[in-house]
């Protein structure tokens, strides 16, 4: 569903990726990892059209960009949870979810309950303010304002940090289900091992905005992902 080509980055006069390619197929979870500063809420923002690549080319299905801008990524079904959420503080919860409507057809303009089902703590909260909300239940929300976008490509950007356990873990059942479901492919940012090792069934490793290792679950242990994270 999703593949990245030959990707470079620069910010300013500064190379932050080198020649970035992967695939994310649909159905799965891919998960993008390495220490802090390697390059991957970079990565994740220029597939999003966060930032404007330098060279290479972003593909979803049939459709190829070199610098796909952020209007058009999201038309094109891709939905982005950034690390700290982004959650509008002083607007309801179902007025955060309601901003996923940006760019779906009027007749689409519901949140359709399969939401609610994922997190169901959010049902009960419509209400009241995203503000208001603890750390595990706005990085639940954020979630739910991405899928409300129904998208083909679900980008997720730590989203245990700081989160306590037991959210943690609704939030690896709602990924699951979303894998099981088969309608989108997922790349998640995590520097949580136990819980990337857990779901992912890819695993791209970046090292100095490299990919130093691709690697099928199947071909790569937990303690070689730890091993790896180490050095």
């Amino acid at each position: 569903m999703l593949k990245v080509d030959a990707l470079d980055l620069h910010y300013g006069q500064s190379q932050i990726l080198y020649d970035i390619s992967f695939e994310a197929p649909r159905g799965e979870i891919t998960a993008l990892m390495g220490n802090n500063g390697v390059g991957k809420t970079s990565l994740l923002k220029a597939i999003a059209g966060r930032h404007a690549a330098s060279s290479g080319t972003i593909s979803i299905g049939d459709d190829t960009w070199q610098k796909i801008p952020a209007v058009i990524a999201a038309r094109a079904g891709i939905a982005y949870v950034p690390q700290g959420r982004e959650v509008f503080p002083m607007m309801s919860v179902l007025e955060n979810l309601q901003t996923g409507f940006a760019c779906l057809p009027k007749a689409e303009h519901e949140v359709p309950d399969t939401v609610f089902d994922l997190f169901p703590v959010l049902r009960d909260m419509q209400a009241r303010r995203g503000g208001d909300l603890s750390g595990g239940q706005q990085q639940q929300l954020a979630i739910a304002r991405a899928l409300i976008m129904r998208p083909r490509v679900l980008l997720l950007d730590e989203p245990t940090e700081g989160i306590q356990p037991n959210v943690i873990e609704q939030i690896g059942d709602a990924l699951r289900q979303l894998r099981a479901d088969r309608q989108m492919a997922i790349v998640l940012v995590e520097q949580n091992a136990d819980f990337a090792y857990a779901l992912g069934d890819h695993f791209i490793i970046l090292e100095r905005g490299r990919v130093r290792r691709r690697s099928a679950k199947s071909d790569y242990s937990k303690e070689a992902l730890i091993q790896d994270l180490a050095l």
